[in-house]
């Protein structure tokens, strides 16, 4: 993994941290269904971040960032979910928000660069 490709870092950091929730919320809470809808699109994110970084050509790339980007947005779904059916506390489900919505400025920044170059 290169140092300086930080969506690259960002996501598979989040990745972690969604599994870590997961086993949490199948232990604690002894929730099967919501949470590997979580599990699904959160670890997701960062798979389509790998196979855009390798591409082979830019329209590739920019297709594989795309459903990153949608991957984003459902998992930025599942969290306010469970956290407004009491699954996660305000706390948890604010600190995974804070970092959905960074991949997403940073996913879409990207987005934006490559449609206009």
């Amino acid at each position: 993994m290169k140092k300086d490709n930080v969506v690259q870092i960002k996501s598979y950091a989040f990745a972690v941290r969604i599994v870590n929730v997961y086993k949490y919320l199948l232990e604690e809470k002894k929730e099967y269904v919501l949470s590997k809808q979580l599990l699904r699109c959160g670890t997701s994110i960062g798979a389509n971040i790998e196979e855009a970084i390798g591409g082979q050509t830019e329209k590739d790339f920019f297709a594989k960032l795309t459903i990153s980007y949608k991957e984003a947005r459902e998992t930025h779904y599942w969290i306010r979910f469970l956290k407004d059916t009491s699954y996660l506390s305000n706390e948890e489900a604010q600190s995974l928000l804070i970092d959905i919505e960074e991949l997403l400025r940073i996913i879409g920044s990207i987005q934006k660069t490559l449609r206009n170059s």
